[in-house]
């Protein structure tokens, strides 16, 4: 990262006003991004369907960090299940953003915050949908498995309930990079503001 978003970041963590405004805005983004954005697919396991809520939750970590961004996230996509009648989803939901955060977190410390480089945003990106695709395998092989199915035939089940999470993480990749700048632009108009 350049020196003035080391700067913004510090200053950032020091406005709980800021700070309170800015998860609530992710949360509500990827409630809306999934909400109101969303394409049903057929699936063995679960119902799945492609939706921007995981792209918004990686942006709300970029900016945000580990600890907010993953509140926002886990609070935008846990209202979607409560309301949407996917609250029994909800736990296991809120445990992958978390993951996800986590790894989004590291492959930036990774790359040294370096955010100067849309290649960098791009890997972040693909780690992310990489982490959610391994994810959704292995919540699938388990519901299956713990339903009764053998281990082989759930593995063979999760697998063919892949691509709508395949067609997320490629889609996550897209609009993560498609947006990364723009809304860095709108954040510092926005922290500067909070700041004057």
């Amino acid at each position: 990262m350049t020196e003035k978003n080391e700067i913004t970041r510090v200053n950032y963590a020091k406005s709980r006003v800021a700070s309170i405004v800015l998860v609530g805005l992710f949360a509500a983004i990827t409630y809306l991004g999934i909400q109101f954005f969303r394409i049903p697919l057929p699936a063995a396991v679960g119902a799945p369907f492609i939706h921007f809520g995981n792209s918004l939750v990686v942006l709300a970590v970029l900016f945000l960090g580990f600890s907010k961004g993953a509140i926002a996230g886990s609070i935008g996509l846990g209202i979607f299940d409560v309301l949407n009648g996917y609250a029994a989803e909800a736990p296991i939901i809120i445990i992958e953003v978390f993951v996800v955060a986590l790894v989004v977190t590291q492959s930036f410390k990774l790359l040294k915050f370096n955010d100067n480089k849309l290649l960098n945003i791009t890997l972040i990106a693909v780690a992310a949908g990489i982490t959610k695709i391994i994810l959704s395998f292995v919540e699938g092989v388990v519901k299956l498995v713990l339903g009764g199915s053998g281990f082989g035939a759930a593995v063979t089940s999760s697998i063919l309930s892949l691509p709508a999470t395949a067609i997320n993480s490629i889609s996550t990749v897209i609009i993560v990079s498609l947006l990364y700048i723009p809304v860095k632009k709108a954040l510092e108009i926005f922290l500067d503001a909070s700041e004057s």
